[in-house]
């Protein structure tokens, strides 16, 4: 039999071989001050710039209409799972958060006028 004819096995069901990647286990202390280090040493410029990257490069492949679905199945999601209900109250909060900025801005012009 030659290294030709040897077919190695295939992965289990999981899609791996089994074997576990180098490093600390993910959610570890040692992942988190890991992951502490790089953001240091290479700054969060970095990971923006990277980040924006990748995202031009799904934009370029995928095309504008990947976002509109993905949202969607997002918002699909999150409806099954917390019901109608969330969005009423996620918008109450938006609502009340945005009256109280035009409050306290109507005060700061009111103090403005009083105190040039």
């Amino acid at each position: 039999m030659s290294a030709q004819d040897h077919k190695p096995e295939a992965p289990p069901e999981g899609g791996t071989t089994g074997r576990r990647k180098p490093g600390p286990k993910p959610g570890s202390e040692a992942a988190k001050r890991g992951g502490t280090a790089a953001r240091d040493k290479y700054g969060s410029d970095f990971y923006r710039e990277i980040g924006s990257v990748g995202g031009t490069k799904v934009r370029n492949q995928m095309g504008p209409n990947f976002y509109r679905d993905i949202g969607r199945r997002g918002g699909q999601t999150t409806r099954s799972r917390l019901g109608l209900e969330h969005y009423a109250r996620i918008g109450r909060i938006g609502g009340q958060r945005r009256s109280q900025g035009r409050k306290s801005r109507a005060s700061d012009e009111a103090t403005k006028r009083e105190n040039p």
